[in-house]
């Protein structure tokens, strides 16, 4: 029996091969580069309100992005679920605070429960007010995970040597299912932080673009 190496590296983690997975570190590359583009533009000039908001909301996500992958990467499947959460609502953020400018007042006053929209009202948003099929169903999916209902338990089940399933508390190296899933989810999102980081500074990829 071969034995699992400590820590997983780029050249023999489990779910190499992925063609999920090569997309998503394609586009967290060229992710990056834009995050690279846009702060040296934030040294250099006066921020909008917007782009101030923007400044913390946005690099927040990508870091939950590259913690997905290494996540991903170590087997950890469950936990990298768990972040999808956090993902979806500071995606869910920028996007409303870039369609709704006059939202700045509440995200400067502290963003405050009760006062700051709801998350379905943010990704409803994004998808339009007549498109909310399937957006209550996201919302409840990763709820259960961060608040560890019973349903939260599907996504720690794990095959065990007799045919039967338990809940697993290390890695996952063998389900290629659920890697795929987490692997489209987490590009999905973070092509639109990526999309709301060109809109909200316009003149930071101009500029770029104009000096290649």
């Amino acid at each position: 029996m071969v034995e699992e190496p400590v820590i997983f590296t780029p050249d023999n983690e489990p779910y190499l091969g992925l063609r999920s997975l090569m997309i998503l570190d394609t586009t967290i590359v060229a992710s990056l580069k834009l995050n690279s583009d846009v702060a040296t533009y934030t040294h250099r000039n006066n921020l909008t309100r917007l782009q101030k908001a923007a400044t913390q909301i946005i690099p927040q996500g990508f870091n939950l992005v590259l913690s997905i992958r290494e996540l991903i990467r170590q087997g950890h499947l469950f936990s990298a679920a768990v972040l999808v959460r956090p993902l979806i609502e500071r995606t869910g953020i920028i996007s409303y605070l870039v369609e709704n400018p006059s939202a700045l007042n509440e995200w400067e006053d502290g963003w405050r429960h009760g006062k700051r929209p709801s998350l379905k009202k943010m990704l409803k948003n994004m998808h339009g007010e007549g498109e909310d099929e399937g957006l209550q169903d996201t919302i409840d999916t990763f709820n259960h995970l961060v608040h560890g209902d019973p349903m939260s338990a599907e996504f720690n089940l794990v095959n065990l040597d007799n045919d039967a399933l338990g809940y697993g508390v290390g890695r996952v190296t063998n389900n290629n299912n659920l890697c795929d899933l987490l692997c489209t989810l987490t590009l999905s999102w973070l092509v639109v932080l990526s999309a709301m980081a060109s809109k909200a500074f316009p003149d930071a990829v101009k500029t770029k673009r104009t000096t290649l």
